[in-house]
This record gives C-alpha cells, structure tokens and sequence, in this order.
C-alpha cells in the first residue's frame, strides 16, 4: 500500500485505513519508534499484561516455605 506524507503543522502526518489497524490491533494509544530505518508503530499494551501467563498455581504448594516461623517473633524486642 502507498500512502504519501501530510503536512500538519511542524509534523508530518499519514492516514492509515481503519481495516488495517484493526487488523493490527491498534486502538488508540501507540508506540512509535525506530527500528533499522524503519518507522515502527505498535499498540500500546496495559503495562501488566501477559504477567500471568503460564502461571501454575501447582506449584505454589507452599508459599510460605522459607519464612521464619512465627515462634521467632517472640525473640523481637518491638
């Protein structure tokens, strides 16, 4: 696809057909950055996305193990 450069401003500034960002997955908020002479745009993604992605909760069998027992709270002076 073609496209040319609109002045806009001191920008520049290019119009990018709905199809296509959808197809992208962009959605208001993007990333634009340069990458090997390249003008990249990528969606902006919720800054905690994807943090439990392959989670197991088998293996938290114990979460507490390696924490001091309670029993040493009474050598604390508070």
């Amino acid at each position: 696809m073609r496209t040319t450069l609109r002045k806009i401003g001191n920008s520049r500034g290019v119009l990018i057909p709905a199809l296509l960002l959808d197809e992208c997955g962009i959605d208001g908020e993007i990333e634009l950055h340069q990458e090997n002479g390249r003008i990249v745009i990528e969606p902006v993604k919720p800054a905690r996305q994807g943090w439990f992605e392959g989670y197991q909760a088998e293996h938290d069998t114990d979460a507490w193990q390696g924490l001091p027992p309670e029993t040493d709270s009474d050598d604390w002076e508070w």
